[in-house]
């Protein structure tokens, strides 16, 4: 059977979906390592702790919905429109409330609900409102994209590009610090994605905008062409994704 041409795997991944946050249309296509703390088990054990929990940037909900032992409330918060219906689907088996947000603070919530705060890679951590939503003594769980992470694809679009000036794991301690919480752990890691054909790389470019903002096709046909050829030639494009697990707590 014939080797799949450019125009056809670019046309196969720019008609996919992308809703939710689940990536298994990438599977047999690209990998990339897992962090070793085992983000979704660590969530898991948290949760089964406590009574109310709240998830920020819910994604489509993929993560949460395998926690085994849910809390009694349990909340999930979106901005992305499309996430939003997929989450509210999605989280109907561990009974969770979805509550779409604005891009920006504040959340619309009350003070010192929670007893645990998670989120699995956010646009953004609103550290002042994460602090205003636990309750004293709850706690706050994140696996977050780290400076620089997939920097090799970025630039394999863009060209080269300045050092990334956020998402250092020192400057998120601080920030944490500075909302007043205790940071209590804070682990980092750097891990090989690999892309085994050029609709990986637009499908995922589609779905994980921040990498190439404003992605489109047919303005990067070239640099897009340019990759491909280089996949052909080495069997696979290698980038390196950054995460930093980060757990912090409210004073009693």
């Amino acid at each position: 059977m014939p080797e799949p041409s450019f125009a056809e795997l670019v046309a196969e991944a720019a008609a996919a979906p992308v809703d939710g946050w689940g990536f298994s249309w990438l599977d047999g296509r690209a990998t990339e390592e897992r962090p070793p703390w085992g983000y979704a088990r660590l969530m898991a054990v948290r949760m089964a702790e406590v009574a109310a929990a709240l998830d920020i940037d819910t994604g489509g909900g993929e993560v949460l919905a395998e926690v085994p032992h849910p809390p009694k409330l349990l909340v999930a918060t979106e901005a992305w429109p499309p996430n939003v219906a997929v989450a509210r689907r999605t989280l109907r088996r561990v009974g969770a409330r979805v509550v779409r947000v604005a891009d920006r603070p504040p959340l619309p919530l009350r003070d010192g609900v929670f007893d645990l705060v998670t989120s699995r890679h956010p646009v953004d951590t609103w550290w002042v409102e994460i602090a205003r939503v636990l309750r004293p003594g709850g706690r706050y769980l994140s696996q977050q994209v780290g400076a620089g992470t997939m920097r090799e694809l970025s630039e394999a679009i863009l060209g080269p590009l300045p050092l990334p000036a956020s998402r250092h794991p020192e400057q998120a301690v601080a920030d944490a610090r500075a909302a007043g919480l205790r940071v209590v752990r804070l682990e980092p890691a750097t891990l090989r994605a690999i892309f085994h054909d050029i609709g990986a790389v637009v499908w995922f470019l589609r779905k994980v905008v921040w990498t190439v903002p404003g992605f489109d096709v047919d303005r990067y046909r070239p640099q897009l062409e340019r990759l491909h050829e280089r996949i052909r030639a080495e069997g696979a494009f290698v980038a390196h994704s950054r995460r930093f697990l980060i757990e912090a707590v409210k004073p009693a």
